[in-house]
């Protein structure tokens, strides 16, 4: 008798790698169900895949599907992006803080009887077999540093070796806080990364309504004079909201900025919407410039008569678009259109074509319009993921959390996509960007 056994390779690897895992010493033709248990935050997340096994009683996840399970397609890391939390709840799935492994748990469990039926010898018997794979988010030989000079509240994370390193800000969105998750991996690939907070992180604001711009400019100015970016400029990257400012940022500091990197973003400033000061609501605005106001989409847009951030409000028919009605009002959309063609260095763009927190792959459409028909002659790339919505990440994360509440309003609204999309797309991504920062600071 044979004796079941998971390996996994490498068991230990920082969170972008995926990993070969693989089964041997099964029964043939006998159905072996792999479960993954992690500890997230103080909440368990776990996922299931049943598996049969071939004639030699070997199964390799990266090229057998499921038979039954969690996921149904070929894919090793499955087992990983597939996790949920118990009952249907929501929660954080990403570490709170990066010196912390991400630990999972395999267990490989062996069907009692399954087996070739019509060969009566085959029949397996009870047997478990455990391995754990660690997933690191900061590498040992990267320097994580928190900033709180120049007014600015940050971490910066600088890869070993002398440098100069390509260099990225990377911005969160409506959920503020600060993107270490993010900043990390970046690090671990060679590239210095300046994880900025501008609202939910120490000392600053809970909401996001009337952020300064010079607050950006202040933060590449330093990124520029201090960390020595390859190039001499760094490269600016955002999510959502940080998707839309890193377009705003490019269209107005285009001398001060490598390259743009927009995840799921915006075309137009936006209202503060869901991450608004309940004293200003979700039309009041969101950035400023010398102290005003900038307009935006929704300041008193005549197209819009209903929205969709407080929770209470029905939208008017099941195919409204608060964001195709606000394009009605043309005057308003041209004057808070983000001129993007005022940009003359690499765009890049993430979206999904699922979103539906908001139409980032209308939105990363008009940005590459407006380039082309303005003459842009610098890199442009375009990733649009069909099953995809508006939660692309870093890889190899749950995926599942669709449905969700806003952190800061507490609303209810779904981020679209399918989990494999999303995996998709969060594991293609990080690849693509990764190559647009070196290429873009050469």
């Amino acid at each position: 008798m044979t004796t079941l056994q998971i390996s996994v390779t490498p068991q230990v690897g920082p969170l972008w790698q995926r990993r070969q895992i693989e089964i041997s010493g099964a029964v043939p033709g006998s159905v072996v169900t792999v479960r993954a248990h992690t500890q997230r935050n103080g909440d368990e997340w776990t996922a299931q895949a049943s598996f049969m096994a071939d004639a030699s009683g070997r199964i390799d996840l990266g090229t057998q599907v499921p038979v039954s399970g969690d996921y149904r397609c070929a894919d090793a890391m499955g087992l990983f992006w597939s996790q949920c939390l118990a009952d249907g709840r929501t929660g954080k799935s990403e570490p709170a803080d990066v010196h912390t492994p991400i630990k999972t748990e395999l267990i490989a469990r062996a069907e009692p009887g399954t087996g070739y039926l019509d060969i009566p010898s085959t029949t397996a018997g009870a047997q478990e077999h455990r391995v754990t794979v660690e997933q690191w988010l900061l590498a040992a030989d990267t320097q994580r540093t928190e900033v709180r000079s120049h007014g600015l509240v940050g971490t910066l994370f600088r890869p070993s070796g002398e440098g100069p390193f390509p260099t990225i800000i990377v911005m969160n969105g409506s959920g503020g806080g600060i993107n270490e998750t993010r900043a990390a991996q970046y690090a671990s690939r060679g590239i210095q990364a300046f994880a900025l907070g501008y609202f939910r992180a120490p000392g600053l604001s809970n909401y996001i309504s009337r952020t300064p711009l010079e607050y950006f400019e202040r933060a590449l100015d330093y990124v520029a004079a201090e960390l020595s970016p390859r190039g001499g400029k760094p490269v600016v990257s955002g999510q959502s909201r940080g998707g839309e400012l890193t377009l705003l940022l490019a269209s107005r500091f285009p001398d001060k900025i490598a390259a743009a990197a927009a995840f799921v973003p915006g075309a137009f400033v936006f209202g503060a919407q869901g991450a608004a000061d309940p004293a200003e609501g979700w039309n009041g605005p969101t950035w400023t410039w010398e102290g005003e106001p900038m307009p935006h989409f929704w300041d008193h847009n005549t197209g819009v008569t209903w929205q969709p951030w407080e929770g209470g409000e029905v939208p008017p028919s099941r195919h409204a678009d608060i964001y195709i009605d606000g394009l009605h009002d043309r005057p308003l959309a041209t004057q808070t259109r983000i001129p993007i063609e005022r940009f003359k260095g690499p765009v890049a763009c993430v979206s999904g074509m699922d979103d539906r927190a908001w139409p980032s792959s209308m939105a990363s459409r008009m940005v590459f319009s407006t380039l082309e028909r303005h003459g842009h002659t610098a890199e442009r790339l375009h990733l649009d993921y069909e099953s995809a919505g508006h939660s692309i990440a870093v890889p190899f994360l749950p995926c599942t959390h669709i449905q969700v509440l806003h952190p800061v309003s507490g609303a209810a609204y779904s981020n679209g996509g399918t989990p494999l999309g999303i995996a998709r797309a969060s594991e293609n991504s990080f690849e693509e960007i990764c190559a647009f920062i070196e290429r873009s600071t050469q």
